[in-house]
């Protein structure tokens, strides 16, 4: 099974079928690079300390032992939607020019990898020479047909773009989506990933996203996990930043068995911004795990980190967040802080803030606080009038408002708002 740690490139060759990959558009030293990096490293378990509280290996064995890739069609997905969004389909790991909506926004441009130009095929290769983990080098050599979503110099995008992640599987399937989205200089734009599990069976979702901010470029990004009981996945995303440049991400996970967030920023540049936000709310036996690095590489660049977990029955949550802060990066200003409401006696929430500086004019703090529900706030609002249930919607819904306001679509919003209580 090409989930277990082999011994020679043809062992892992000869599965190529098993995961219907499509790696025509990635050349032979990128696909040799990410299939000896699984040899030597195999899938992590919780002995590798990046995984410690999340044993992909055990899950991938024990939940996903037959893998057979079959999928139900799709054929609308009306009801999937944003309101005044442009929105782009992925299904089962594949773009699908056929439900995405015809690309009617000046100065955006979209390739398949199917039909690369030449900066896409080098950005691609560039990404896949960073096999740091063994689930970007399983999505290198086992890739889905993505995308290279190109925002061109000087423009800034008046509509926001919303990507369906959907997942159909009416078997045990493993899906390894891929895109590139590349903002030239002087670029704005506001994208939404909407991840959907619409099968009837589990599926492993194994994504890796690349994002390119060029100078004075801006990005928001929102991602909503939302893949249901059967859904299981690891979600990379790589971003680097460039001079004057700002990225923000807000990520917001309502469901999924296992989810597992890994985000790295490179502040490549001086004067350059990010801020990730992340919401989850657990329940049953869900695992949800965020771990970020932002990368301080030059000075005079700031970054802010807020993420806030719900966690209910046996559920866990985990964040790990490192700020690294370079010798040359003086003048840094960082920020992290881990927030958490424990709705159950034996629920688990994880958090591990951390700082590695080697600069020595920084402006750089981390926090982490856990709890449950303030039994005097309970206490006030029941005295005036309100239900005990009633009362612990409001307090849940203010703690998770500080980062549901950080979303400017309203339409994504109002989903967000109506599920996460």
């Amino acid at each position: 099974m090409i989930l277990e740690k082999t011994q020679t490139h043809q062992r892992v060759i000869e599965q190529i079928s098993v995961l219907n990959a499509k790696v025509d558009f990635m050349n032979d030293t990128a696909l040799s690079n990410a299939l000896t990096y699984l040899e030597e490293k195999g899938i992590p378990n919780n002995k590798n300390e990046e995984y410690k509280y999340c044993n992909i290996d055990s899950i991938l064995k024990t939940d996903f032992k037959n893998i057979q890739q079959q999928f139900n069609t799709v054929s609308t997905i009306n009801n999937l939607r944003l309101n005044d969004c442009l929105t782009l389909v992925v299904v089962n790991g594949n773009f699908s020019e056929k439900l995405s909506d015809k690309l009617v926004l000046k100065g955006v441009k979209l390739f398949s990898f199917n039909s690369l130009e030449n900066s896409g095929k080098q950005l691609l290769t560039a990404a896949a020479k960073s096999n740091s983990d063994s689930f970007i080098a399983l999505n290198t050599a086992f890739s889905g047909i993505g995308f290279h979503l190109k925002i061109l110099k000087n423009e800034q995008t008046q509509i926001p773009i919303q990507i369906l992640y959907i997942n159909s599987a009416s078997a045990e399937s493993f899906v390894n989506p891929r895109n590139i989205i590349e903002l030239e200089e002087n670029s704005s734009a506001t994208i939404i990933e909407h991840y959907i599990n619409i099968g009837t069976h589990k599926v492993f979702t194994n994504f890796v996203s690349e994002k390119y901010l060029a100078q004075n470029s801006n990005l928001k990004s929102y991602t909503l996990q939302n893949e249901t009981s059967l859904g299981y996945g690891v979600y990379t995303n790589q971003v680097k930043v460039n001079k004057h440049a700002n990225y923000q991400n807000t990520t917001v996970t309502l469901s999924g068995r296992l989810v597992r967030n890994n985000h790295q920023v490179i502040l490549s540049e001086d004067n350059c911004e990010a801020s990730l936000f992340g919401l989850f709310k657990t329940s049953n036996n869900q695992l949800v795990d965020n771990h970020t690095l932002i990368d301080h590489q030059k000075p005079n660049c700031q970054s802010n980190e807020l993420y806030k977990g719900i966690i209910g029955d046996k559920s866990t949550g985990v964040f790990n967040g490192k700020i690294f802060v370079r010798k040359d990066a003086q003048k840094t200003n960082a920020y992290q802080s881990s927030k958490n409401v424990l709705l159950s006696d034996e629920g688990c929430i994880n958090t591990k803030p951390q700082l590695e500086i080697f600069a020595d004019d920084v402006k750089c703090s981390h926090g982490t606080s856990t709890g449950k529900i303030d039994e005097n706030a309970l206490f006030y609002l029941n005295a005036r009038g309100l239900g005990k249930e009633s009362a612990k919607k409001l307090l849940l819904s203010a703690f998770a408002n500080e980062v549901i306001d950080k979303i400017e679509v309203d339409s994504l919003k109002e989903i967000i708002e109506s599920q996460i209580i």
